[in-house]
């Protein structure tokens, strides 16, 4: 979201939001008792952050270890050339990917940071065949295996103190 539209928001938008995204099943008429608005009021608001691209997604955080899928894994990747048209096919890929939870460009050393979640080595072994190996593209990787959770989410600070 550009820094202009940040601006656009109230003390009202940012407090809805600081609700929903610790909460999106909190009904609308509780909402507007805990922003001081009327239900209508609140409703309109969500909407139009709907709208404007502030809310992305609504979505249930699941527990990926109760599914099935208790290996959460960072990989670093490195390419040997970053323009479009080297990329666009790991990039798809990456996309495609359900097991990819995450992906970032980022700087330093690594090009990508991927978020990954697998049942086993065995699964995270025919990911990567998947998504890295055999594209001439990828330099090299670098897995770590997540060994706990400190913290997880998405939440962005929008309450000032």
């Amino acid at each position: 979201m550009p820094a202009k539209a940040a601006n656009a928001l109230d003390s009202f938008d940012l407090a809805i939001l600081d609700i929903l995204q610790r909460d999106n099943t909190v009904p609308q008429r509780l909402i507007a008792q805990a922003v001081h608005l009327s239900a209508p009021a609140v409703q309109r608001r969500i909407q139009r952050l709907r709208e404007t691209g502030v809310i992305r997604t609504e979505a249930a955080q699941l527990d990926a270890a109760r599914l099935g899928r208790p290996l959460t894994l960072l990989v670093e990747v490195h390419v040997h050339d970053e323009h479009p048209r080297r990329t666009a096919g790991l990039h798809a890929r990456i996309a495609a990917e359900p097991a990819v939870q995450q992906c970032y460009a980022i700087t330093g050393e690594a090009d990508y940071l991927l978020v990954v979640t697998a049942a086993s080595m065995a699964d995270y072994d025919a990911l990567v065949e998947r998504l890295l190996r055999g594209d001439e593209n990828v330099r090299r990787f670098r897995t770590s295996v997540a060994l706990g959770c400190l913290k997880l989410g998405l939440q962005v600070p929008v309450l000032q103190d």
